[in-house]
């Protein structure tokens, strides 16, 4: 996924599907470096934040 991408989900007010892995998260924040956000698993609001590439990120 591409940067510009991401920063448009994150300020939109529209629920975009996006998979790490191929489980649907949601993405938290993106970092200063433009290349790593921090997602959590949707459907379960106190899971575990994660840090990961914004390649390993699939719009569905």
């Amino acid at each position: 996924m591409e940067t510009k991408r991401i920063k448009q989900i994150l300020s939109s007010s529209s629920d975009v599907e996006v998979q790490y892995n191929g489980t649907s998260v949601w993405i938290d924040k993106l970092h200063e470096d433009d290349k790593t956000v921090t997602v959590h698993l949707r459907g379960i609001p106190l899971e575990e934040r994660t840090e990961v590439d914004i390649s390993d990120l699939n719009e569905v």
